[in-house]
């Protein structure tokens, strides 16, 4: 139980504060912390846990609190990056649509991950990243996405789907990399990445 002393007046009254409400303020301030190291982390992998703290906007012996040491705080990070991207791909759905039509989902999707897709390229060991089980390596449900473009004609049926999967991530790369070198919008730089894959993929006149 805490006191809570009003202000102007003599009088302290009890004020009950229940394992429930302490248990959602420290999950909210872990969280915090975990969501502060994927954007500082993303920009900087070298940066310092006070440099996390800070924009956290909690004191380092707090974060301490949480996370005792830095690879306990980049397991963390690691869990939630998963996590993200796990929902990224459900949101892209797909299993629906056209070949194409998904693979544009998923670029969007993907480009919406922010700072985790710089730390996903920076860091790639950081998060379990789409499963590469299927033939040649290629996560099994992008596969089945890429050959389902490839019979209805929206895919280039000369392009595999190891090397769509390759195209994918490296034009997401290259949308991160000018968006930090020239400060153009996102708006703008996704607009490019969608251009450059769907013109890429895209099944070529006889």
């Amino acid at each position: 139980m805490t006191v809570k002393r009003y202000a102007g007046t003599s009088s302290c009254y009890p004020r009950r504060v229940t394992d429930a409400q302490v248990s959602g303020s420290r999950a909210r301030t872990r969280q915090a912390i975990v969501d502060a190291a994927i954007e500082v982390l993303g920009r900087n992998p070298a940066a310092s846990l006070g440099d996390i703290a800070a924009a956290a906007d909690v004191g380092r012996t707090t974060l301490h609190r949480y996370f005792a040491e830095r690879a306990e705080l980049l397991a963390a990070v690691g869990a939630e990056g998963s996590a993200r991207l796990a929902r990224a791909t459900a949101q892209a759905r797909m299993a629906e649509g056209t070949g194409a039509s998904a693979v544009h989902r998923l670029c969007q999707e993907y480009f919406d991950l922010g700072s985790l897709l710089s730390l996903i390229f920076t860091e790639p060991g950081l998060t379990a990243g789409p499963a590469t089980d299927g033939p040649d390596g290629c996560d099994p449900e992008f596969a089945a996405m890429v050959e389902r473009g490839h019979r209805d004609g929206t895919i280039d049926p000369e392009l595999p789907a190891d090397w769509v999967q390759s195209l994918v991530w490296s034009q997401l790369y290259a949308g991160w990399a000018y968006l930090a070198e020239t400060g153009a919008s996102r708006h703008e730089v996704l607009r490019l990445i969608l251009r450059t894959v769907d013109g890429a993929i895209a099944v070529k006149p006889t």
